[in-house]
Formats: C-alpha cells, structure tokens, sequence
C-alpha cells in the first residue's frame, strides 16, 4: 500500500497538518482497497446545519467544515474541491475523537490548560473586533475619499518604453547599434543575440518604466533619447546595452479600480490600528513588579 494512502486513513488530522498543501487531488479523493470511500463532499448550497458525520453520537455539520476551511493550515492549494472536503470531514472526525478522548481524561480541568483556553478566547475575541470594526471603516465612501486623496498628492512622472539589447562586450555592443543604425530590424537581432532570458523572447521590449525603476546609467541614457532613436553601447554591472527608445509620455495616474484593493487594505490596517490606540487609551493600565511602565501608563505602588 503506498505510503500516502496509509498515512491519511491512519490520521487526516496528521496529515494535513504536516503536508498541507503538498498532496495531490488525485491521491486524497481515492481510498485504499477494502476501506470504505469518503463520505460525499459538502455543497456551499448545503443548509449550514447540515449534518456531514456523527462521532459517538456528536454531530459535525457543514458549518463545522466551512469553519475549519477558513484555517490557513488547512487551505491545501492545489488540491481539488471535492478531495479537499473529503480531507477535511476525516480532519474533523480525527478533531473529535481527539478532543473527546482529552475531556474523558480531563485533560481541559488542569490549570495550564485553562490558561491557554483564556489565552486563545481573548486573542479570537479581539480578531473578531477588529475584523468587525474594520468592515465599518472600508466603505465604498471612505476609498474614493482615499482614493481622491492620494491622487492629488500625485506628481506627474515621465515614463519611457523602450528595447534593449544586453550583450558581454563593447565591441559586440558597437556592431549591434551599426546594424542597427543600418536598417536590420531591433526585435529580430534581440531575440537572436540578447542575453536577457526576460525580454529577448520579446524583441527586446522592457515595457513601460520610470526612471527609478532602471540602474542609473541605462535611465540616463534612455530618457535623453527621442523615440525611434538607438543608443550608442550602455555599461552597467550586467554589461553592455544597445537600447532603443519607442515612445514616452506621462505616467498615466491608475484608477479607483485599479487601487481598490490596496485602498481596502489600508482602511482595514488603519481601522484596526487606530482601534487599538483607542482602547489602550481609554484603559487604566497598571504594571507591576520590575515592569517599566510605557508612556501614559501608571505604575501600581
């Protein structure tokens, strides 16, 4: 039996949690020979309440299985819907078993283990505010607020497009700006003698950049030159260039669209920061012991 198959019917719960996102679908959707299939994944049209699996009587419903999909140890990229709901109803018999196992040897009544549950309750009862206070802050009014904002706040910036020609020496560098200057086509002497992988397959098109985005030697020379014009032989740390400019303009400013997602996390960012700056100062805080106490603080006698 190959190794996989035994290690997932030993333990699902095992091996997602030291392979997640390494199995392929194929190997999780079947079931060894003489073993019963897992049972049917669960549709997102599924009623919540949904029973999927009853362990010693103890039900888990198709909201248990979406809750525990939310778990980045258990997001299993690459894997298949259906193998990955299969995965995780046999995640979640080996979650109950367990768990009942640990309360039949009252694992939960030791003080350590109610100091972990209080740790655990607090830190998910703060991501749950946050997440909740966040979600008021990022409105649609909020972003084009943003959004207009930073847009203001803008400078123009020139951009270049431009084809390069990356060759180790200068005299190759000479004789390919003569053919060029000659008549032989820029794109074609690229893609036949460049030594840049990442834009030889394209003629030697860089796309549009500005000119911070270039070591200063090839912006140099490529903002000075007018479109259509070639360059004389560039130098820098990766050898010699033969470039071309093919046009220039003003970069053009992005749109709501197109930042929307970045304007989004910012609003969630600030809110959850700005959040936590409240609260801390509406708190009596209070250190003891050899503990300093933070600025705004007041320390217990």
């Amino acid at each position: 039996m190959p190794i996989l198959f035994s290690l997932r019917r030993a333990s699902a719960l095992a091996l997602i949690l030291a392979t997640s996102g390494t199995l392929p679908g194929a190997a999780l959707a079947q079931a060894p020979a003489g073993q019963q299939s897992p049972s049917a994944p669960v549709s997102a049209a599924v009623p919540p309440e949904t029973v999927v699996a009853r362990i010693n009587g103890q039900p888990v419903t198709a909201a248990d299985l979406a809750l525990a999909a939310e778990d980045p140890a258990l997001s299993l990229p690459g894997v298949d819907e259906a193998a990955k709901q299969n995965l995780l109803v046999d995640y979640m018999i080996d979650l109950k078993v367990g768990a009942q196992a640990a309360e039949a040897a009252k694992v939960g009544d030791s003080p350590e283990f109610k100091r972990k549950l209080a740790y655990f309750r607090d830190k998910l009862l703060l991501d749950e505010y946050l997440e909740r206070e966040a979600k008021k802050a990022v409105t649609p009014e909020a972003g084009k607020a943003l959004y207009d904002q930073t847009v203001k706040s803008m400078k123009p910036e020139e951009e270049v497009r431009a084809r390069h020609i990356l060759v180790e020496s200068e005299d190759e560098a000479k004789k390919i700006a003569a053919r060029i200057k000659g008549g032989e086509d820029f794109a074609k002497i690229a893609g036949e003698v460049s030594k840049d992988p990442g834009s030889k397959t394209e003629g030697g098109d860089l796309g549009w950049f500005t000119q911070e985005r270039m070591v200063k030697p090839f912006a140099d020379a490529a903002f000075k030159l007018a479109p259509g014009q070639v360059s004389d032989p560039v130098k820098t740390q990766f050898g010699w260039h033969v470039l071309r400019v093919e046009e220039k303009r003003t970069k053009p400013v992005p749109t709501f669209e197109e930042m929307k997602e970045q304007i989004d996390q910012y609003l969630t960012r600030k809110a959850q920061q700005d959040t936590i700056v409240k609260l801390r100062e509406a708190a009596k805080v209070e250190r003891t012991g050899s503990n300093a106490p933070a600025a705004g603080e007041t320390k217990k006698p």
